[in-house]
């Protein structure tokens, strides 16, 4: 299987999804922000100083996923339909469990406007809480669900 971003000379280059169906497409990415009992708590319980942590990192995830194609250099401006960005607090981490869904009726697939999504708005948690705790780690980042188009359903194991 062959990269699609490159040409037959190896230079990187935009895919050309002119000739592809326009079909309802879907995507889910998670990611994770882990950190410490005490930023877990004043998170959940609405003390951090600089307002509501999970409302605003849901908010950069969602302007995130329409920014996508101004970050990722080689993705194509989608118009998309829906995005959801879902923070739940997760006591065991300790930290903020992130799912972002996005949805688009277009030539080409969303993941990249969730996987973009969902690191967001775990950067946004980080820049929210960074004061209190700057050893907070993001990780897991991945797409779990992509349906829609040629290749058509995955499902993360």
């Amino acid at each position: 299987m062959a990269l699609t971003h490159f040409d037959a000379d190896g230079h990187a280059h935009m895919v050309d999804v002119s000739d592809k169906a326009v079909t309802s497409r879907v995507a889910v990415a998670e990611s994770y922000i882990k950190m410490q009992r005490e930023t877990f708590d004043i998170i959940v319980e609405g003390r951090a100083k600089k307002g509501d942590v999970t409302g605003v990192a849901r908010l950069a995830g969602i302007m995130a996923a329409k920014r996508t194609a101004d970050l990722i250099p080689l993705c194509h401006p989608l118009p998309i339909t829906k995005v959801a960005v879902e923070l739940i607090p997760d006591a065991d981490l300790p930290g903020i469990r992130i799912t972002a869904t996005v949805k688009t009726t277009g030539q080409t697939g969303v993941e990249m406007e969730a996987l973009t999504a969902a690191s967001v708005a775990a950067l946004t948690v980080y820049d929210m809480s960074k004061a209190v705790d700057k050893s907070m780690e993001i990780g897991g980042t991945r797409v779990v669900l992509k349906d829609g188009g040629k290749s058509g359903r995955y499902e993360a194991p």
